[in-house]
């Protein structure tokens, strides 16, 4: 289910990055070109790097490839370990859930105003808080599960990453 769920958080990802890659070519065209007129360029192109930041964090968790010192965590014996990085998990879990439930009401408040360029409601860049939190919280969630489930893979990096 978490191969199955960050396939799709990838896929959403590229689709958002080429958008932000055509969003700003075509704002730098449209400075160098005279008669194109066209302002909404880096309203969008930021809004979109928000997108893809903020959504992949779950892809990160799902891989186990956040950012992270891990030689003391490493030279530690593997049960230590293993309850170590479950309670790293649960810490995360709690604040990925916060952020999610504090988005929702960020987004609620998001509806009560526009952007300055694209004149949409702040919401809906906005909803990216609620949506990463939730996903981040799946993963993890995901991954805790198979922490006690499957032998020997608490911490340990996907079959994907050790072939690479």
């Amino acid at each position: 289910m978490s191969t199955a769920l960050n396939r799709f958080v990838e896929r959403l990802c590229v689709v958002l990055l080429a958008l932000l890659v055509m969003t700003v070519w075509l704002g730098i065209c449209a400075r160098y070109i005279d008669f194109i007129q066209i302002t909404f360029t880096e309203e969008l192109s930021r809004y979109l790097m928000i997108w893809v930041a903020l959504l992949a964090i779950s892809s990160g968790i799902a891989r186990r490839e956040h950012v992270g010192l891990t030689f003391i965590f490493e030279s530690l014996p593997p049960p230590v370990r293993r309850w170590l990085g479950i309670a790293f998990d649960l810490i995360s879990f709690a604040f990925f859930a916060f952020m999610c439930v504090y988005g929702v009401s960020f987004v609620e408040r998001g509806f009560n105003s526009t952007t300055m360029i694209l004149d949409i409601p702040k919401a809906y860049p906005y909803a990216v808080v609620p949506v990463a939190g939730f996903l981040s919280c799946a993963q993890l969630a995901l991954r805790i599960a198979a922490d006690f489930t499957i032998p020997g893979e608490a911490m340990a990096p996907q079959a994907s990453e050790v072939s690479q």
